[in-house]
């Protein structure tokens, strides 16, 4: 009986109008990789960047993985990782997936590997210098996309790494990049490392992660007011950290204060982790890679520092913010405050004074805004 994919769900991630749990990009892949599924046994096959369990279990289910016999597959989102296990629950498959990090582990013996394209060209660097280095000779890498997403520099990354890429017809606005032919013993080259002379912080980033080792001018716009920010407040949180450039920072800046910096992203989690060590305070910095504030108890913290995505995937979704300042709302103490930067144009700010609490204005530029909103109670 063929797979149900009606079934899957993306929860615990956001859900909505527009926001799907597998798409026709994900049916593709699979169309393409079907031979190779046939020949395959499930320890050599990998999948990476598989969004919320299609491409694991569709090869899982292809090849009759098991509990004993797993495919291996890797999601950068924590909710991703949940959405695969509740999906592989749902769909009779629990435990024919372990799911496991981005590291050499993840695809050693690996044969075939199916991704999902990302839109980063930095992450694509970083996924396929890793199933070059170190999956099996004679690997082939199967990824696709929606074609909007796509770019021909694509193409370009994948040749870094193998030999040959061959590329699939279109379908329902969808097309898979065949790579083959891995290219071994090159550097490669992550996570980077890029020093900011301005601000003294050196930034580490893995691929994909939000800036990369840059410092995106809404976080400049931050840093330049945090030191006002609850300054006798003897822990704060970094939520949604990215690479951790603000946890360093309050770090740094107030010498007796522990931060604690959490991202759903194994790949943001990484960088912050990577970017306090090299800053010299990663003794004082505790990253976490969680869903929120989940691991934060209720009224526990005076100070929560957020600079909230706004993309989920490729769909833009406010969804994402409200959970956000819903969470940073439980976990502030009385008094405490979420100073908080956005994009001017979303009008965050009725939300933050219905979700947390009284808000004002710290400072507006042409296209951010600097907010601090107080948790009453």
């Amino acid at each position: 009986m063929p797979l149900d994919f009606g079934a899957l769900r993306r929860h615990p991630d956001v859900e909505g109008p527009g926001l799907e749990a597998v798409d026709a990009a994900d049916r593709l892949i699979l169309d393409e990789a079907a031979g190779r599924l046939a020949k395959s046994e499930p320890d050599a096959v990998a999948v990476i960047d598989d969004a919320y369990g299609a491409l694991a279990l569709g090869a899982a289910d292809a090849i009759g993985a098991d509990a004993a016999h797993p495919v291996r597959a890797h999601q950068d989102l924590i909710t991703g990782e949940r959405a695969l296990a509740e999906n592989a629950g749902r769909l009779g498959l629990a435990g024919a997936v372990d799911s496991l990090p981005l590291a050499p582990g993840l695809v050693a013996g690996a044969r075939l590997v199916l991704a999902r394209l990302p839109r980063p060209l930095d992450r694509l660097d970083e996924v396929a210098a890793l199933v070059a280095g170190h999956a099996a000779s004679g690997v082939v890498f199967v990824a696709g996309g929606r074609i909007k997403h796509m770019s021909l520099a694509m193409n370009d990354v994948l040749l870094r790494h193998f030999e040959r890429v061959d590329v699939s017809h279109a379908r329902q606005k969808s097309r898979v990049l065949v790579a083959s032919g891995a290219r071994t013993g090159a550097e490669p080259g992550w996570p980077r490392h890029e020093r900011h002379g301005d601000l003294g912080l050196e930034v580490v980033a893995h691929g994909g992660v939000f800036a990369g080792a840059g410092v995106d001018i809404g976080t400049r716009f931050l840093l330049g007011e945090l030191g006002a920010a609850m300054p006798d407040a003897p822990t704060a949180v970094d939520l949604a950290c990215g690479t951790g450039v603000v946890a360093a920072w309050l770090a740094r800046e107030r010498p007796g204060v522990r931060v604690v910096a959490t991202d759903r992203s194994a790949a943001a989690a990484a960088s912050a982790r990577a970017t306090a060590e090299a800053n010299g305070v990663g003794d004082r910095v505790e990253v976490t890679q969680a869903d929120g504030l989940e691991r934060l108890a209720e009224a526990s913290e005076r100070l929560v520092v957020l600079n909230p995505p706004f993309h989920s995937d490729a769909a833009l979704s406010t969804g994402i913010a409200a959970h956000l300042f819903a969470d940073a709302a439980r976990v502030l103490a009385p008094g405490g405050e979420l100073w908080c930067v956005w994009n001017s144009h979303l009008r965050y700010r009725p939300m933050l004074e219905r979700t947390v609490g009284p808000t004002r204005q710290i400072a507006r530029n042409p296209r951010f805004t600097v907010t601090a909103s107080r948790r009453d109670g």
